[in-house]
């Protein structure tokens, strides 16, 4: 159900009663290029080519959306730009579910200008290289980060352990962090490295 608001015959906003709804699998890997083999075997199609991912979190002084669980992102990829809302996380069977609101956006460095404004300023960045993949229904990302490689499956539930699967990785040893809770625990592995998840 969409809600819709219209004055004059235009349309001022169309809200969705419910929020979309992310279910992700996570797992690092050693050779980014086998699994590019074994996605054109299983049928895969390439989506877009590897391309540099810019992501800025924002939050308040006092950090309220990062002790809630929840995280508010401006990322640029490309030419193109997205402001992102992520709810809570819930973990089941390897699986990662949380609400999850995305929208294209013109100008990624006005949007963060006009989120400053309200109190909700850039505290982390993060970088990585991504290309994307289908594989029936699920997407299937191939990332390459300063701290490694990974693999992220995104789709239905119940379709992520069996393309996890088909891809010769093991559902059970899906990893239940984000990216930054990952490059926490790596800088306490390599304290020399910078507080934010960039390429040197």
């Amino acid at each position: 159900m969409v809600y819709r608001s219209q004055r004059g015959g235009r349309l001022l906003y169309s809200c969705p009663m419910t929020v979309p709804m992310e279910h992700e699998m996570k797992f690092p890997v050693a050779d980014l290029d086998a699994l590019r083999r074994r996605l054109g075997e299983l049928g895969g199609v390439l989506r877009s080519p590897m391309s540099h991912e810019q992501n800025w979190v924002l939050d308040d002084p006092t950090r309220r959306l990062a002790l809630q669980g929840v995280l508010l992102r401006v990322r640029r990829s490309g030419s193109a730009a997205f402001l992102t809302f992520k709810g809570k996380a819930r973990m089941a069977g390897g699986v990662k579910s949380r609400d999850e609101i995305e929208c294209r956006v013109e100008d990624a460095g006005q949007v963060v200008a006009i989120l400053a404004r309200l109190g909700l300023a850039p505290v982390r960045r993060y970088e990585k290289r991504r290309e994307t993949w289908g594989l029936g229904p699920v997407v299937v990302a191939l990332d390459e980060t300063p701290m490694g490689t990974f693999v992220e499956i995104e789709g239905p539930p119940e379709a992520l352990a069996p393309a996890a699967a088909a891809l010769g990785l093991e559902p059970e040893r899906a990893l239940a962090g984000t990216y930054l809770d990952l490059w926490e625990a790596y800088r306490r592995r390599h304290p020399e490295a910078p507080a934010d998840m960039v390429f040197a």
